[in-house]
């Protein structure tokens, strides 16, 4: 049954093939079973199963929809109720959320099974999954390898088939680059699509939330769920949703395919070009017009976010004070002492590195030099992206520089690190929604193809990326051990 993907396992529940009951309990096996790849922080094992139970009562008496009795996993930055919700951070280590994200809510209501909450790296503030208070995850193809970050734990968790789909949150490529590592969809929707009500922030204006599956119509299955307005989200945006599933199967003759030219310059690996290019290759083999763009300021866009999303993280991460909820030091002997030590025991060296940088570059003297001229190079980039996709469909390149590197590579150089996520970060800057599908592989490790598409126009990325797949089975590859 872990080899189905959510559309097969729906058909299989309504026709009997087995119950929510069974299918949960194989999948809590496998959670068990490969344990070792770290990526869940903690199993709802009883949770899981009486929500099993109440998904085959629906199912029986007709009342079931497309999610019903699918087991899923959530990152653990997504309050669950009475769950430990803990960031992938010592912080919030002992926290048990009161109330549901949004994101919960609907995947409850949809009578969804919630196997437990992913790992991740600490308040979502990483690109390999190093920084989470729990350790790193591995990825399943290759376990001396990161997975990505920081929805790091959510893509191991469906490549391994540990869980038919999860979610992730993508700040500056954190859905799309470790879909991209570990083999498997990753969707990032515009801004304002999916709720971040009860998603614990890192930066307000670029979070969002998105599924990672298998396949991209498991993937607009979930998103038909996630997405909608929210009146308890200032950032939702109130606009219908449309059925992502109806257009998946339409023609692609006539589209126009933007190639970015800075996105296939020196700093992409050569043997990740040429499996970019081949994908793109096969678009117009489908009936696709491919044409060179550019976009001047988008080399800009690792300054401007590294300025933006730490300042942001600053006043985010200000509540976290050892006062209300989370970590709170032993014996302090003052205010400042409880501040003091609660942030600093309760925070590890990335978070505490970018709350410095934002801090900082928020302060009296140096807004004007650093976060205002950020926001200017933001609006540039987002012009540039209006500009191009005013005369393409969709845009096309790679995911990352690399394939996945490994375990420690990157740890004793943040700027090496914030370099993987060269291709994606622009996408957040500009609110855009985009994705990543597996293209093929580079030293036996996953390839990603990004497609960026226009605001709110989700249901044709979704078309244009399950189109490819029709055509290629690269997303149908599992890491060995796994099948």
């Amino acid at each position: 049954m872990h080899n189905q993907t959510i559309a097969e396992l729906a058909k299989g529940l309504q026709a009997g093939e087995f119950s929510s009951q069974e299918l949960t309990t194989a999948h809590l096996a496998r959670i068990k079973q490969h344990s070792g790849l770290n990526c869940f922080i903690t199993v709802t094992e009883v949770e899981a199963l009486a929500q099993a139970k109440i998904a085959d009562q629906l199912i029986s008496d007709g009342k079931a929809g497309p999610l019903t009795g699918i087991p899923l996993a959530h990152k653990d930055i997504f309050c669950t109720q009475g769950i430990k919700t803990s960031c992938g951070s010592k912080m919030l280590d002992n926290f048990q959320a009161p109330y549901n994200a949004t994101v919960i809510e609907r995947f409850n209501q949809a009578g969804a099974v919630t196997l437990g909450k992913l790992n991740m790296d600490e308040f979502a503030m990483g690109s390999s999954n190093e920084t989470s208070f729990f350790g790193p995850v591995k990825n399943p193809w290759d376990h001396s390898a990161v997975p990505g970050g920081s929805s790091g734990g959510s893509a191991c968790a469906v490549a391994a088939r540990l869980a038919v789909g999860a979610t992730g949150t993508d700040t500056g490529g954190s859905i799309r680059q470790p879909a991209a590592f570990c083999g498997i969809t990753g969707l990032k929707p515009t801004y304002g699509r999916v709720s971040r009500y009860g998603m614990i922030a890192f930066a307000s204006s670029l979070d969002q939330g998105g599924p990672m599956t298998r396949t991209v119509e498991d993937a607009a299955l979930m998103l038909q769920t996630m997405a909608g307005f929210d009146s308890r989200d200032s950032t939702s945006v109130d606009k219908p949703v449309p059925d992502y599933s109806t257009g998946l199967n339409d023609s692609l003759a006539g589209l126009k395919i933007g190639l970015p030219k800075e996105f296939f310059g020196d700093n992409l690996n050569t043997q990740m070009a040429q499996v970019v290019e081949e994908a793109i290759a096969e678009y117009t083999r489908l009936g696709a017009e491919v044409v060179e763009v550019s976009m001047p300021n988008i080399n800009l866009s690792i300054p401007a976010y590294y300025i933006i999303a730490p300042a942001e993280c600053s006043a985010n991460l200000s509540r976290f004070d050892g006062v209300r909820y989370g970590h709170r030091c032993e014996a302090p002997e003052d205010l400042n002492d409880l501040y003091i030590r609660s942030r600093g025991e309760g925070f590890g060296s990335e978070v505490k590195r970018r709350i410095l940088i934002g801090t900082y570059a928020l302060s009296t003297g140096y807004y004007d030099a650093y976060y205002l001229q950020a926001q200017k190079i933001r609006r540039l980039i987002s012009d540039d992206f209006k500009k191009v996709l005013s005369e393409v469909d969709v845009l096309m390149g790679p995911v990352t520089p690399t394939p996945a590197f490994g375990l420690g590579e990157k740890t004793g150089d943040p700027i090496e690190m914030y370099l993987s996520d060269m291709y994606t970060i622009a996408v957040n800057l500009a609110g855009l929604p985009a994705l990543s599908i597996p293209a093929g592989f580079v030293d036996q490790k996953p390839v990603g193809l990004q497609i960026i598409g226009n605001y709110f126009d989700e249901a044709r990325l979704l078309n244009v990326a399950h189109r490819f797949q029709q055509e290629t089975d690269w997303h149908q590859q599992a890491p060995a051990g796994i099948e």
